[in-house]
């Protein structure tokens, strides 16, 4: 639900507009409020993980995500609509960290490669499938049944969740002590700052970077960093320096980093280049995403036996490769006119994400107990971030590009595509950057497969 939501708006919009007649700015918000609250709410979703339990959280999270679907699917004017998406993207924030808590601390060691990759394969089928899902939708029932549709989704979740995940409280107060230490006016800020960066990246293309909004954004961003900064030193940051000093953990929001700053921006503007370049219409242009989810598919239920062979430092490094290689042969492919030819490229971008799912699995399982919600925020965040950064810094190497080919004389679609493959080169760079991380982050670890808790083996915790 929340990786599906993110996606099929966009192809929805024009009818959006036109059916509650929105102006420039509630268009705007009603496609940017979803992954602005999303990212700003996480490192709370992961506090509340770990104090009131992953279960309440993960309760609350589809409680409050359905209800507000319910909303927008109801919503005659625009600003309630925008509250409602908020709202929507806040119920997201609660369930993707304690929904992977539950991933990397309640499932048998040896089912979470295959739990992970499962809830990889599923989000990368909702991408995909996203745009096309909405174009069918919106064009024969309406884009209010993109929202409704969320209703029974969320009600059967509720009912699973209530029956099969674990009732754990809270840890032990040793554990509930260590949590604590992560404030709860450090999480508030921390949000603070993730909102206002978002807005500047979000706003800044539009109306400006050197608008009044913003710079006064901007301000207020620099300045929540310097009081989480702040509030971290006074209470000596004792348990973001346990989660920090795992390599695993540590390496792992590197490379979510790294991976989303290349990925991201090339899956935004891959979807204009089908459609400007090749003249693709949106259904059909979201239907060329699928060979990525397909390839993922194809891949995840070999994951967990190929790092038992190999190791898992050696396939998540070779995954990130093989994701920068594919990015490449995109860049290669699309100067033939036909989407034939960049279908190898979008193949090796699944398959080298499928493969890269250990390097997730060991990070979060490298947290301990009492803390797996936080861990699962800070990853969760780190992902959003790196999303919109992403589409802002590949975004910008595009402009950059596509500006200079048309002063030089090249046509629109021309000068589109020179900025399109010199994104494509630059996010092939960064996620290839990932890999010798991966192979430090992984090296020589304890196996999980033997049964014990990996928390337990880093941090020498009693067993709850």
């Amino acid at each position: 639900m929340t990786a599906l939501d993110g996606a099929i708006v966009n192809v929805a919009l024009p009818q959006i507009r036109n059916e509650l007649a929105l102006d420039g700015t509630d268009f705007k918000w009603v496609a940017a409020v979803y992954p602005l609250t999303l990212a700003s709410v996480l490192l709370l979703g992961g506090r509340l993980a770990d104090t009131i339990g992953r279960r309440a959280t993960l309760l609350l999270g589809v409680a409050l995500f359905t209800m507000s679907s319910v909303g927008c699917s109801t919503a005659t004017q625009g600003g309630t609509l925008i509250v409602f998406r908020g709202l929507q993207g806040s119920g997201a924030a609660l369930i993707m960290p304690a929904s992977l808590a539950v991933l990397s601390h309640d499932l048998p060691p040896r089912a979470r490669n295959t739990g992970f990759s499962a809830t990889t394969a599923i989000m990368a089928t909702a991408l995909a499938c996203g745009p096309v899902l909405s174009g069918v939708i919106t064009q024969h029932l309406g884009w209010s049944w993109l929202f409704a549709m969320n209703a029974p989704l969320g009600f059967t979740s509720l009912l699973v969740i209530a029956l099969a995940v674990p009732r754990h409280a809270r840890g032990s107060r040793a554990s509930q002590t260590l949590s604590s230490t992560v404030s709860i006016r450090a999480v508030v800020l921390a949000c603070l700052s993730l909102a206002a960066v978002a807005y500047c990246l979000i706003e800044g293309p539009e109306i400006g970077f050197a608008s009044l909004p913003v710079l006064i954004s901007g301000v207020f961003a620099v300045m929540s960093a310097g009081g989480l900064w702040c509030e971290m030193k006074l209470h000596r940051s004792v348990a973001l320096g346990i989660l920090f000093r795992q390599r695993p953990f540590t390496g792992g929001i590197i490379t979510q980093l790294l991976w989303g700053l290349g990925v991201s921006g090339v899956y935004f503007f891959t979807s204009q280049f089908l459609q400007n370049n090749l003249g693709l219409r949106p259904t059909s242009a979201g239907l060329a995403f699928a060979p990525v989810a397909l390839s993922v598919l194809a891949a995840a239920p070999f994951i967990a036996r190929m790092a038992r062979r190999w190791g898992d430092g050696r396939i998540s490094a070779t995954g990130l490769l093989l994701v920068a290689l594919g990015l490449l042969l995109v860049a290669l492919g699309s100067t033939s006119g036909s989407f034939v030819h960049i279908l190898p490229g979008l193949s090796a971008v699944g398959f080298g994400s499928a493969l890269a799912i250990p390097l997730t699995t060991r990070a979060l399982e490298s947290s301990p107990r009492h803390m797996s919600g936080i861990a699962a925020g800070l990853f969760s965040a780190a992902r959003e971030a790196s999303g919109v950064f992403g589409i802002a810094f590949v975004g910008a190497i595009v402009t950059f590009v596509q500006h200079a080919a048309a002063s030089a004389g090249a046509g629109p679609a021309g000068a589109f595509l020179s900025g399109y493959q010199a994104g494509l080169c630059v996010a092939s760079a960064l996620v290839a950057a990932g890999a010798p991380v991966a192979v430090w982050a992984l090296r020589c670890l304890p196996n999980a497969e033997d049964g014990d808790d990996p928390s337990l083996v880093w941090f020498g915790e009693d067993r709850q």
